[in-house]
């Protein structure tokens, strides 16, 4: 296994254990409270898709850590190498951790360089978070995003 997707294995094992056991802050702990947000661009171009993504936390809690879920509407490439601390959870998704996300900072921004398997007019992308240790988000919608994407090649915001 390649040292990226083991990193992204040991995250999205957790997300995965977070969701199907209802995992967080310990019982009787108080969860903390950490508002994670998204921004970034997208293109298209020929069925290659290339994506730069940075995560913010607004705080009033830091996080250790947490995965951002990128779902794409066309079905990517196999045989693509992901950047360090993603790997492929399926035919349309890739999670990344995003490291560490202090107070009012950033954390580790994500670059990938994917390929559709074919060439389609157009690919909606959509972000949200898969995990973030068990914080609170008191504002969900600027973690829960979408995008559509014309294949002109021209970054698109998100």
């Amino acid at each position: 296994m390649r040292k990226a997707q083991s990193a992204g294995a040991v995250v999205a094992a957790a997300a995965a254990m977070a969701v199907v056991t209802g995992a967080g802050p310990a019982s009787g702990a108080i969860a903390p409270d950490a508002d994670v947000a998204y921004g970034g661009h997208v293109s298209l171009s020929a069925g290659r898709i290339a994506v730069w993504l940075r995560s913010v936390n607004h705080g009033p809690s830091s996080l250790a850590n947490a995965t951002v879920r990128l779902q794409f509407s066309e079905p990517l490439a196999d045989g693509r190498e992901l950047s360090q601390g993603c790997l492929r959870s399926g035919q349309h998704e890739v999670l990344c951790q995003t490291g560490a996300l202090p107070v009012m900072g950033e954390g580790q921004p994500v670059a990938l360089d994917l390929w559709t398997r074919g060439q389609p007019a157009e690919v909606t992308v959509r972000i949200d978070t898969a995990w973030n240790g068990g914080a609170t988000d008191r504002n969900p919608l600027n973690n829960e995003l979408e995008v559509l994407v014309p294949a002109t090649g021209d970054p698109y915001f998100i």
